[in-house]
C-alpha cells in the first residue's frame, strides 16, 4: 500500500545526502565503529506494529522513520524514542521492498546522516550494529556486502529487520528486511529514494 509523501521529505532525506567517496573505501578502522556505534545510539528507535516490533532508524528530523514493513500496521505505528512510545503515521508502505517509513509528531529528532550510493553497495563495506544479548552492549560489525537479487544485497550479519546498515562514517546507506539464514538482506536508500519519489507522484 502505498500513501502520498510529501516532497518536503524527499528533500529532507535526499537533498542532504552526502555524495559517495570518489576512492576505493578502505576496511571501517576501530575508531570508525565507535563512530557509527555513537550515531546508531543516538537515532536507532523500536516500531511496533499490531503484530510485530523491531528497530528503525530516524531519518528525518520532523519525526520520519525508517523500518521494515512488518512492523507497521496499515495506517499507524507505534515509535518508540528515549523511553517514550509515541504515535507515528505510515506514510510508505512497500510490502515488494518491505520497507516502510513512518512520521511521528513533529518535534526535533535526530536523525541520521544519510549516503546515497546509485552504483550499488555490492563489494563495499558497511557497518552494522550487533544487539547486545543478556546485558551486553550493542558491537557495531564491519561487512563487505554481497551482490543479490536487484535492488537487494546480502551480508553475513544476523540482524533483525528494519536495522541500519552504515558506511564507515557512520552515514545511513541501507535497511535491513529480511533474515537470511545466518545473515541478512538489506534494501540500499538509492531504492528507498525511488519508491519514495513513485509514492509522491500524482
Amino acid at each position: 500500500m502505498f500513501r502520498p509523501l510529501p516532497s518536503a521529505l524527499l528533500l529532507l532525506l535526499f537533498l542532504l545526502a552526502v555524495p559517495p567517496r570518489a576512492a576505493a573505501e578502505a576496511r571501517p578502522s576501530r575508531a570508525d565503529l565507535q563512530r557509527v556505534l555513537e550515531l546508531h545510539t543516538r537515532s536507532s528507535v523500536r516500531v511496533r506494529g499490531p503484530q510485530q516490533a523491531g528497530p528503525g532508524i530516524i531519518v528525518g528530523a520532523d519525526g520520519q522513520v525508517l523500518t521494515a514493513v512488518a512492523h507497521v500496521g496499515p495506517q499507524s505505528a507505534q515509535v518508540v524514542h528515549a523511553g517514550n512510545a509515541l504515535t507515528a503515521r505510515v506514510v510508505l508502505s512497500s510490502a515488494v521492498l518491505q520497507v516502510a517509513v513512518v512520521a511521528g509528531p513533529q518535534g526535533t529528532w535526530p536523525a541520521a546522516p544519510v549516503r546515497l550510493v546509485p552504483e550499488g553497495l555490492a563489494g563495499r563495506w558497511v557497518v552494522g550494529v550487533m544487539p547486545g544479548r543478556k546485558g551486553q552492549r550493542d558491537r557495531p560489525r564491519a561487512t563487505v556486502a554481497k551482490s543479490g537479487p536487484a535492488p537487494f544485497f546480502d551480508v553475513d550479519l544476523m540482524l533483525p529487520p528494519g536495522s541500519p546498515l552504515y558506511d564507515g562514517d557512520g552515514r545511513l546507506v541501507a535497511v535491513v528486511v529480511e533474515k537470511r539464514g545466518r545473515g541478512a538482506r538489506a534494501l540500499p536508500l538509492s531504492a528507498v529514494k525511488a519508491e519514495l519519489a513513485s509514492a509522491d507522484t500524482p
